[in-house]
């Protein structure tokens, strides 16, 4: 077994030094066959498995507490019953309306949100001054509690989308600039350094060496920061809203709908999940040659 080797060599060195240790002590088991050995990958039908696993326990225990009446009925309703609801919603009460302008409002905001966040972080990243200049605001905004916002945005925008959309970029925005500016930070300086000595512009660095360096992290930052962006749209819908999913469940409060409320709940959480898988998707396509060396 070669000793000079760490925990970057390829997998399948890694795989062979663990054939050859596995020979040598017998009762070790196979490298390939251990679920938690560190970074070792896994096959598609494994992760499927254990993906639908963990729902599974989760709709077990759910339906459980049902049947055992640990709650009533009235406020915890089963899950055939929620996705009775969510069916009728769909089909007799027009909730595809209501989706449809939740997705807007979380598209639009957060395409806003990126275009700010993404050159300000970079800039904020790759130069100090910019970041003495900005990160006093920065951070000053990422503190405050975006649904405090509300009664000036009220004000300000009114009870229409804007209002709405506002919220949800002030939920996002700070953070994601903050993300964008610590990865770019962390861009590797040899990188920088040998640009400046083949004699590249500033100019050049920043758009041929930092941003294609950076921008793998980017994506990744904005696929965390769509999943905040989807836990504001409730209290930017909830208020003053006559559409979205948000007020279908305050409609659904008001009658003691636990069943659609939940409904509701489920909505966004499948929705986020698209978003998520499409965002992991972009990924793949983007930055294909990540994919193939293990990052």
């Amino acid at each position: 077994m070669r000793a000079d080797l760490g925990v970057d060599a390829p997998i399948s060195i890694r795989q062979e030094e663990a054939d050859i240790a596995s020979a040598e002590c017998p009762d070790r088991r196979p490298w390939r066959r251990r679920w938690l050995e560190f970074g070792a990958p896994l096959r598609a039908a494994t992760i499927i498995f254990l993906g639908i696993g963990i729902w599974a326990i989760f709709f077990g225990l759910w339906q459980i507490a049902v049947v055992m009446e640990w709650s009533p009925s009235i406020l915890l309703p089963s899950p055939w019953a929620v996705l009775a609801s969510l069916n009728d919603l769909f089909v007799n009460q027009g909730f595809t309306n209501d989706v449809i302008a939740s997705v807007y409002r979380i598209l639009v905001s957060f395409a806003a949100a990126t275009i700010l966040a993404v050159p300000l972080g970079i800039l904020m990243g790759s130069f100090r001054a910019i970041e003495a200049f900005f990160n006093p605001l920065v951070s000053a905004w990422r503190y405050l509690p975006a649904p405090s916002f509300i009664p000036l945005l009220l004000m300000w925008f009114g009870t229409g989308d804007l209002q709405k959309l506002a919220l949800l970029f002030i939920g996002v925005v700070w953070f994601l600039i903050t993300l964008i500016a610590d990865h770019t930070k962390a861009v590797r300086r040899e990188l920088v350094e040998t640009a400046m000595t083949l004699g590249a512009a500033r100019r050049q660095i920043l758009m041929t060496v930092i941003v294609p360096a950076v921008m793998p992290n980017i994506v990744v930052a904005m696929r965390q920061m769509l999943a905040v962006s989807w836990t504001y749209l409730v209290i930017a819908e909830i208020i003053t809203s006559t559409d979205g999913i948000g007020a279908m469940m305050m409609r659904a409060k008001r009658f003691v709908r636990t069943d659609e409320i939940m409904a509701g709940i489920v909505t966004i959480g499948v929705l986020g999940l698209l978003f998520d898988f499409l965002f992991r998707a972009l990924h793949r396509v983007l930055f294909p040659y990540l994919e193939s060396s293990g990052e």
